[in-house]
């Protein structure tokens, strides 16, 4: 079957489902392949469980006889064909996000901010990859007035592959940094790959939202329509910010070109997040939101899954950052904490994966900057933090930490927690 054939059934069952466990009824099962699992095994499954059809990419699970299998080339790229389908049918404006880091965050406030006057569709969780991203676009609906899509990337090409799916009307690049070392190759592929959305905006004419201050993104951005933000004073930026507190939570004034000047008390950790909110500030006011209404969204915003949490216990004061780790964020993370006022500092943080032939290099480096940091005590969990050379306390797994504090848990301390997600440190705060 065709795309155009499969799009006219899909806005008739405009429901998608790629899990045979999870089937509404009258929805769109697609049998997707993986490393240890063949979707056109389930098909059947699927049907029994409530779908209205089956879309499948090997004849011998089809059935001739039952009209509710669908028999496609390949079930990846025909979901991906119909997802890019739908958006052109729709033409809803879309903001393309990646980043290496900060990228969930600033959709998160993104959306939240055009939220305020616009009926938003964005990426939920972190569906942004090649299945993730073709789903959230099947989701949107006429109602929809903007979209915002996250896009990952592990290896050169995975960006050009989402752009071309999602054809974003306007982008934005939080940062470069040194992340998924292993797939991309080197840092120098990390940029290459992130720049394939300024590749595409600049190809199609299409806006850049950018850090005015981050050289690598100024020196990707020739030809391009830029709208800039950046730190207080940065020239020819829309929207500027400073930092006025950070103990935990932060605390900013931002600016509009205009002269307006603004204060925000928000919900998250870090000096690092205001550009996350700059970004947000900035997009906002291109699509007509108030400064007021964005201040509004800036301060309500409160993060969630495991992305620079507080959480107070009865016994310390946790800071939960353990969803995700690369020498990038976790350099900004270690500098923020170091800012953090506290009787007592301790820090307990698990390995950063996917950095290849550097990572040694690269967790060390972080065991070196903790030296210099005076915390009251150090945690490293991991094998990879288990060979570098520091005098800290280092644990093989998140199971032997959860030991050490049942044989005698720290108490009034000033707790960040960080590690790659692998590493499972997001189970640590029920027992600390």
């Amino acid at each position: 079957m065709d795309i155009s054939e499969l799009y006219k059934i899909f806005k008739q069952h405009p429901t998608v489902t790629t899990d045979s466990r999870d089937c509404p009824e009258g929805s769109v099962f697609f049998a997707l392949k993986g490393a240890s699992f063949n979707g056109n095994a389930f098909a059947g499954k699927a049907l029994d469980a409530g779908c209205a059809y089956a879309v499948v990419d090997e004849r011998r699970y089809a059935d001739p006889a039952d009209g509710r299998y669908i028999l496609v080339d390949d079930c990846l790229k025909a979901l991906q064909q119909l997802a890019n389908m739908h958006r052109r049918s729709l033409g809803t404006r879309i903001v393309g996000i990646t980043g290496t880091n900060g990228k969930t965050t600033t959709k998160e406030l993104l959306a939240a901010v055009l939220g305020e006057r616009y009926n938003v569709l964005y990426t939920q969780g972190n569906f942004n990859n090649d299945i993730g991203v073709p789903k959230t676009l099947l989701r949107l609906t006429a109602e929809h007035e903007i979209a915002v899509v996250e896009m990952g990337a592990s290896h050169p090409g995975d960006i050009k592959t989402l752009v071309d799916i999602v054809e974003p009307d306007c982008g934005l690049i939080t940062n470069v940094g040194r992340a998924h070392l292993q797939g991309f190759g080197s840092f120098e592929g990390v940029v290459r790959t992130k720049g394939e959305l300024y590749d595409y905006l600049r190809a199609h004419g299409g806006t850049v939202f950018v850090n005015s201050g981050d050289r690598w993104l100024m020196g990707m951005s020739e030809g391009l329509n830029l709208v800039k933000y950046g730190e207080e004073g940065a020239p020819g930026a829309c929207v500027t910010g400073r930092v006025t507190v950070c103990d935990p939570y932060l605390n900013f004034v931002w600016s509009t070109d205009a002269g307006d000047r603004r204060e925000v008390r928000t919900h998250v950790i870090g000096s690092y997040n205001m550009m996350n909110m700059l970004a947000a500030a900035c997009v906002g006011l291109h699509f007509g939101v108030t400064p007021e209404e964005i201040d509004h969204a800036l301060s309500s915003y409160v993060p969630r899954n495991n992305r620079s949490e507080l959480e107070v216990t009865a016994h310390n004061r946790l800071i939960i950052d353990a969803y995700n780790a690369n020498p990038t964020s976790m350099n900004a993370a270690l500098t923020a904490f170091r800012d953090i006022k506290a009787d007592k500092k301790m820090a307990i943080l698990g390995d950063m994966g996917e950095l290849g032939a550097v990572s040694a290099e690269e967790h060390q480096r972080v065991a070196d900057m903790l030296k210099g940091l005076g915390l009251d005590e150090v945690w490293l969990v991991g094998t990879e933090f288990g060979r570098t050379d520091c005098p800290f306390r280092k644990f093989d797994s998140v199971e032997d930490v959860k030991a050490a504090i049942a044989d005698g848990r720290p108490e009034g301390y000033c707790i960040l927690i960080k590690g790659s997600n692998s590493m499972k440190l997001f189970q640590l705060p029920e027992f600390l």
